[in-house]
């Protein structure tokens, strides 16, 4: 979406991520200017898809560049209101599935019944908004919230690195015995 809305370009946004500078724009856009149909709503699953977010968001622009006169390219004016549109329904839709995926865990008996986790990392956790609705997700349910700090959302060799911490503290077995192993850090 921000390569499509060309938010490199926008004085706001140069040197920006895409997602960070959609979460930028989002936070003095209005979403419900640009309203968009969630995915999947008919199936009662765990799946996510963004394929028709994807398709939805750019006709959207289509429609918004052909009545503003300008090309592909250009600024939108409602460039905000879009970013904020966006980034509130990919935020419900994480939401919904999320809050899918406990009720199903804990149907089945997947999750202990006491001190359930819900822990989100990678680049998605490093917005704002997103990160902000899956904490009250989990404040709700009963749910632990493990969640690193937005500087280690990046990188999924960090991550990777920050789950093994995590379990090493918890005394999960990371290791039972480091004989053998090589590693090479850089």
């Amino acid at each position: 979406v921000a390569r499509r809305l060309s938010l490199r370009k926008h004085p706001e946004c140069h040197g920006m991520a895409g997602g960070k500078a959609i979460e930028h724009l989002a936070q003095t856009g209005n979403q419900n200017q640009h309203p968009f149909r969630l995915p999947l709503q008919r199936y009662r699953n765990c799946d996510f898809s963004f394929s028709g977010l994807q398709s939805l968001v750019n006709k959207a622009i289509a429609e918004k560049e052909k009545e503003e006169g300008i090309q592909e390219g250009e600024i939108l004016s409602c460039v905000e209101d879009l970013a904020a549109a966006v980034q509130h329904a990919v935020a419900v839709h994480i939401i919904q599935r999320t809050y899918r995926a406990m009720l199903f865990c804990r149907k089945h008996g997947i999750l202990p019944s006491k001190n359930a986790a819900l822990v989100v990392s990678g680049g998605v956790a490093s917005n704002q908004y997103i990160r902000k609705g899956l904490q009250t997700l989990a404040d709700v349910n009963d749910f632990a919230f493990l969640c690193p700090p937005p500087r280690l959302c990046t990188d999924n060799g960090v991550m990777i690195a920050w789950n093994g911490i995590e379990r090493l503290r918890a005394g999960l077995g990371v290791l039972q015995s480091a004989e053998g192993i090589r590693y090479e850090p850089k």
